[in-house]
């Protein structure tokens, strides 16, 4: 349920609102590109500027959307516990399998902060828990011993997403941790590094353009097929740097707005990119032929 590749996906706006239309159409290509999950409203799904109503909506339309054919990780993080457990509430009224729960932002809690935050809840729901640590955005990393802490207390607790980019780390984790605790990527560019030291899969930002592509880099990997999965990989290695050369999601939406799927709209305080840059993405893009010259 928890291995394999999940699309950590955009929320498209037209005229500042949500397209459900479009995001219908989104979620239709990640399982037809066979995809084992979608991840809406976490940091690619521009969350932090979502509202409460626009939030939990985004929820509800990825359970309506996906219609049990693939597997819903809902973003319910927050750098306040009560927010972020009247969302996971909420999230697990309309439907979703799990939650994803990204460290505390700003605050920087300490470790014992950390757990009692992922500990109250878990405690409030009967879902999986996908801890995220992603201390470039958030500040704070939590901590290995504050993850087999939770993992030993909260039996929901059962996988964490890992954007540190420390493939050390994720040696340190696989070492600590119990042997069914799930590791996934939460970097596209170091997906098979981190899988080759025990990560079973990625929370994909590329996978909203690429799929199909994604899914079999993983899938051929878990499978044993290196061989495959690493030309994979080196083909779609310009793309998944590519993706970050400006703030996320803004490059992986004017991807998807040149392939005619969505406007490529962002919220301010995210803004379009610089023509320099786009020029760069285009040029990738085309070079793959994921969109015509």
């Amino acid at each position: 349920m928890f291995q394999g590749t999940f699309t950590a996906l955009v929320t498209p706006f037209r005229n500042d609102e949500i397209d459900e239309a479009a995001f219908a159409t989104l979620i239709e290509s990640q399982i037809e590109g066979g995809v084992t999950g979608i991840v809406p409203v976490g940091t690619t799904g521009e969350s932090p500027t979502l509202d409460h109503a626009e939030h939990n909506r985004v929820i509800e339309l990825a359970v309506q959307f996906a219609k049990h054919r693939c597997t819903v990780i809902a973003g319910t993080g927050s750098n306040s516990t009560k927010e972020a457990v009247t969302l996971t509430v909420d999230a697990e009224k309309a439907g979703a399998d799990g939650v994803l729960l990204v460290a505390p932002y700003y605050n920087k809690p300490s470790q014992e902060g950390l757990f009692r935050h992922f500990k109250a809840i878990a405690d409030a729901t009967r879902l999986p828990v996908v801890l995220y640590s992603i201390p470039g955005r958030c500040g704070i990393e939590i901590g290995v011993e504050t993850v087999c802490r939770l993992a030993d207390k909260c039996a929901n607790v059962i996988a964490i997403k890992e954007a540190g980019g420390s493939v050390e780390r994720v040696n340190q984790l696989r070492q600590a941790v119990p042997e069914e605790f799930i590791i996934l990527s939460g970097d596209d560019s170091l997906t098979l590094p981190f899988m080759a030291s025990g990560a079973a899969g990625v929370i994909s930002v590329a996978s909203n353009i690429v799929p199909a592509e994604v899914s079999r880099m993983v899938r051929a990997f878990l499978d044993g097929d290196t061989a495959s999965a690493q030309a994979i990989h080196r083909r779609l290695y310009p793309l998944f740097k590519d993706l970050f050369i400006e703030p996320n999601p803004v490059p992986i939406k004017q991807a998807l707005a040149w392939a005619g799927r969505m406007t490529p709209e962002v919220r301010l305080p995210l803004c379009e990119m610089s023509d320099g840059n786009a020029r760069r993405l285009r040029a990738t893009l085309e070079a793959l032929q994921i969109i015509p010259s």
